[in-house]
């Protein structure tokens, strides 16, 4: 398996990192380290505010802004169709919340889905609206089953764009044709595919997207983003409102609900300036070095890592058929004198080596980005050797 070296944006995005001067990182699926840019944002940031207060305020909300669109384009979307949310849980529940169910309703989603994307819409049971969850069949998402959970009271299907545990890369728009066959709609979690992989929403049909920045978009914790196709903001109504929902948001004597005609209605009030702008910085380096081309970098380096993983007798759990791999790779070691490996005790190890990576679901998993490097591939498997 070849993987090029010598293309200058993997170099650049590689000082970017630096986190990659020290470690050789596979744990972008966890929590990714920021990147250069995102931490010299936040540093502005605090030296600002700390020697200045509030002054520059109005500059710093328009770097919000900047993030904003920057999340726009990423999608594919119109800024006015992006809230900014703390998390990918605060995007989910924004719609799991503020959609006008009625009792007998129901959502279907995948079984296997990270809690985040179960638990909020579980939350509805209260209001009588029925959750069903499909069983994978073998970590593989099977749109049939998912089809055939589906009936006429299906109102909202969910899924992850990426397993979280098998990697499996899902296609946005046959989930979104499926959904909207029912007559139900699409959320997408997105938080295992968006900065590692292009989407455009509008084309694939997604109606409701969100993503928290910590992982594949290489920005802080606290700062995610959620898309509403624009002909549904009406539809959901706000759980969150502030003074940053209305238009007349900086009058503060003029007392009238008259909201947003954007997603910013649902944002409520202070927002997380600093995580916001430090994402936007993030974005804005992966825009740079090209999504398309940030994705196929990703597959090359996991197939390499598939390949020498599989030279030293470990077994690849997660697909990897090329219409459904992703950044993700799930794997077992063999076991030693007849015991399975303690997981946690290789993970333990690895850190040891500066080498970092995941268990989920029982099974070793890494995830690295685009400026890893084939070095760093052959650090993990000299780790992996290591522990024995």
């Amino acid at each position: 398996m070849n993987v090029k070296t010598s293309d200058a944006r993997w170099a650049t995005l590689r000082q970017s990192m630096p986190a990659g001067r020290d470690w050789a990182y596979f744990d972008h699926a966890a929590v990714a380290p920021i990147s250069g840019p995102a931490a010299a944002a936040l540093q502005a940031w605090g030296d600002d505010v700390a020697a200045n207060g509030a002054a520059n305020w109005l500059t710093w909300s328009q770097r919000v802004e900047e993030a904003r669109h920057a999340a726009a384009r990423l999608v594919g979307a119109a800024a006015e169709e992006i809230a900014l949310v703390p998390n990918t849980t605060a995007g989910i529940s924004l719609v799991a919340e503020g959609f006008p169910w009625q009792p007998g309703d129901n959502v279907v989603a995948p079984a296997n889905e990270f809690p985040s994307n179960l638990y909020p819409w579980m939350n509805l049971a209260q209001r009588g609206v029925e959750v069903r969850r499909v069983e994978p069949v073998g970590g593989r998402l099977d749109l049939d089953r998912l089809s055939a959970a589906c009936d006429s009271r299906t109102r909202i299907v969910t899924a992850s764009w990426v397993g979280y545990t098998s990697g499996w890369r899902s296609d946005p728009a046959e989930l979104a044709a499926m959904a909207h066959s029912h007559g139900a709609l699409l959320f997408l979690d997105a938080i295992q595919g968006l900065g590692a992989f292009p989407l455009d929403v509008k084309a694939a049909g997604v109606d409701f997207l969100a993503a928290d920045g910590h992982k594949w978009l290489l920005g802080p914790e606290g700062a995610g983003v959620c898309y509403i196709r624009r002909e549904l903001l009406d539809l959901l109504r706000p759980q969150n409102v502030g003074w940053h929902s209305v238009r007349h948001q900086h009058d503060f004597s003029h007392i009238e609900l008259d909201l947003k005609p954007a997603a910013e209605r649902f944002e409520g009030g202070s927002q997380n300036i600093a995580g916001f702008v430090a994402l936007g910085a993030s974005i804005n380096l992966l825009q740079l070095a090209g999504i398309e081309a940030v994705g196929q970098r990703i597959i090359e380096l996991t197939d390499l890592a598939c390949q020498r993983l599989e030279e030293i007798s470990a077994v690849i759990v997660s697909d990897r058929t090329p219409r459904n791999k992703s950044g993700i790779v799930s794997f077992d070691l063999p076991s030693r004198g007849g015991a399975a490996p303690d997981l946690m005790e290789i993970r333990r190890k690895l850190m040891g080596q500066h080498v970092l990576l995941s268990c989920r679901g029982g099974h070793l998993r890494i995830s690295p980005h685009a400026y890893n490097t084939p070095e760093d591939i052959d650090r993990l498997i000299e780790a992996i050797r290591n522990c024995g």
